[in-house]
């Protein structure tokens, strides 16, 4: 998996993709909106089973209660989470249908860096060429059959 000027090449094809709105950065800080440059792997794959089907054999069902902390002073910066939360998170189980199928990345993870950002992952875009706060965003046709062709541990490359 590549990040091209042209978007994600991956298994032979070429998918178009959003980025972060604060585009690349090679010094990647929580809440900056920037996508980080580096050599990543896929290490998760969650989707929403009350909305489509498992997209792949490893993939886990997003949950009632399914949080990520993006709270840098949180011992579990970065980390899935449950609800009851009180620290800063971001809902996995959300209204809009951004988030019914995420490949989560190894950014930062497991051993998270304070404010060095989080929940860097692969999902369905808002529609095209609408920015993402950091991850990459897909049509979702594109984000599903990555989820069907990826496996864990395939090296994302952007930048």
């Amino acid at each position: 998996m590549r990040l091209t000027a042209r978007g994600l090449a991956f298994a032979g094809r070429t998918l178009p993709c959003t980025i972060g709105r604060g585009g690349l950065s090679a010094t990647k800080r929580e809440g900056d909106g920037a996508t980080p440059i580096g050599r990543h792997r896929i290490v998760g794959c969650l989707f929403r089973p009350d909305r489509v089907t498992r997209p792949a054999p490893w993939a886990l069902p997003i949950l009632p209660g399914m949080l990520w902390s993006d709270d840098a002073r949180d011992p579990a910066y970065n980390q899935l989470v449950h609800a009851p939360y009180g620290p800063s998170h971001e809902k996995l189980r959300r209204a809009d249908p951004l988030y019914d199928i995420i490949l989560l990345t190894d950014w930062n993870w497991p051993e998270a860096v304070p404010g060095a950002g989080s929940a860097i992952f692969l999902h369905q875009w808002r529609r095209p060429g609408y920015p993402t706060e950091g991850c990459l965003a897909f049509a979702r046709p594109d984000i599903r059959w990555i989820a069907e062709q990826a496996v864990p541990g395939t090296v994302l490359q952007i930048g």
